[in-house]
């Protein structure tokens, strides 16, 4: 699928593919991942009594290598992929990782990107996506993103005002035809925050931040608590999830290959403390939706912004986080739903187009929605567990 000339091609055909919404739906992405999942690996780190240079090496790990990924997977392949770190591995590390050397963690972290890179090789992955009916897995999709899209109303009892004006500037300018409704809702939010005092820049400064490295330690136990959860995390909340969502709006996922780069990167990663990248699955529907270009092919350019915001942004590692981490939480929250808007619309209509399907799939949304966890493993596992069996069942065992 990717080669050399077609890295070339893109990277060529780059500025004909860039438009404010390309921008902005990388900007958005950016904005999403250090107002939720940073905060989650700060935590974390806090929880494990890491020192503010080793958490500040964490970020660094794991949001550059994000967007470097972001960049040239997106570049070779012409589609738009994303390979975030996961939140639900930082979770689980808040509440193991006290139990571990920092050490430790690093040679876990080491053995889970192993597995998924041996996985990749294998071949074997592609094969189990391609046994799940494609509406159990858009049920897992929108599961996920339901949440994020309930956020909205949550929000609203906390700041009636805001939250009001940013719908109403949304669909106004989406009913108009404005390419990009959420720069519009963000800035009317950010307006109002500021003249509620809410939004304050003070005592953020930058500062480069320099990764420290860690030699790693091995330990069974650290393998059997920490590596084999977060093996199976990625592949559940993350690498499943993800192929759904590229699938969806009609792009063939190199996933063999994804696996591969991913499982490589995250074992480099590992010596600064990072806890490994996956196949994007919340972020892919920021980028991979009409609303970040209405051209397919010409997508992988929100992808490749969204790449190169998270280098620019993760060399300031934990300056970041501090400037984000002055925006409202019912602000990020708004702008985070509204931009799911689109993604959850069509995981639900296709996901109960099939009428043979149709039990399977809302068995899994709601499943995946119910965000529980069973033997220390998510409801995104889950509901592709109950979804696979009560398709097969409904169907007498017949795809």
């Amino acid at each position: 699928m990717g080669s050399l000339a077609q890295f070339r091609r893109n990277l060529l055909a780059l500025p004909q593919a860039t438009t404010t919404s390309t921008i902005f739906s990388g900007f958005v992405v950016v904005v999403v991942g250090f107002t939720g999942p940073i905060l989650v690996i700060i935590e974390a780190a806090q929880r494990g009594g890491l020192t503010t240079a080793e958490t500040s090496s964490w970020v660094w790990g794991a949001v550059v290598g994000n967007g470097v990924l972001c960049i040239l997977l997106s570049l070779w392949y012409g589609m738009p992929i994303t390979a975030p770190y996961s939140t639900a591995g930082a979770a689980l590390l808040g509440l193991s990782l006290m139990n571990f050397t920092l050490a430790e963690a690093v040679g876990a972290y080491i053995v889970t990107g192993a597995l998924l890179f041996l996985l990749g090789v294998s071949g074997l992955f592609a094969r189990v996506v391609a046994l799940i009916p494609q509406p159990i897995a858009l049920g897992v999709v929108a599961g996920v993103l339901l949440r994020f899209g309930l956020s909205v109303f949550t929000s609203l009892p906390q700041s009636p005002l805001m939250v009001t004006a940013m719908l109403v500037t949304f669909f106004v300018l989406r009913r108009v035809g404005f390419r990009v409704p959420m720069l519009g809702a963000l800035l009317v939010g950010s307006v109002l925050a500021m003249l509620a005092g809410e939004l304050t820049f003070q005592g953020v400064t930058l500062e480069l931040t320099t990764p420290v490295f860690v030699l790693p330690a091995f330990s069974l136990q650290a393998v059997m608590t920490l590596a084999l959860p977060l093996f199976a995390l990625a592949l559940s909340s993350q690498y499943i999830p993800g192929v759904a969502v590229l699938q969806l709006y009609g792009y063939k996922a190199p996933i063999n290959a994804i696996l591969m780069v991913t499982g490589a990167a995250s074992m480099l990663l590992a010596f600064v403390a990072a806890h490994g990248l996956s196949l994007g699955a919340l972020t892919a529907a920021f980028v991979a939706s009409p609303d970040a270009h209405p051209d397919a092919q010409k997508r992988y350019a929100a992808a490749v912004y969204s790449g190169v915001w998270h280098v620019g942004m993760g060399l300031f590692g934990a300056t970041v986080v501090s400037f984000f981490a002055v925006f409202p939480q019912t602000l990020i929250a708004t702008i985070a739903g509204l931009a799911l808007i689109g993604t959850i619309i069509s995981s639900l209509t296709n996901a109960l187009q099939e009428p043979k399907g149709r039990d399977a799939a809302v068995m899994a949304f709601l499943c995946t929605a119910a965000n529980f966890s069973l033997l220390g493993i998510g409801a995104p596992f889950w509901g592709l567990v109950v979804g696979v069996a009560v398709y097969y069942l409904a169907n007498g065992g017949k795809r």
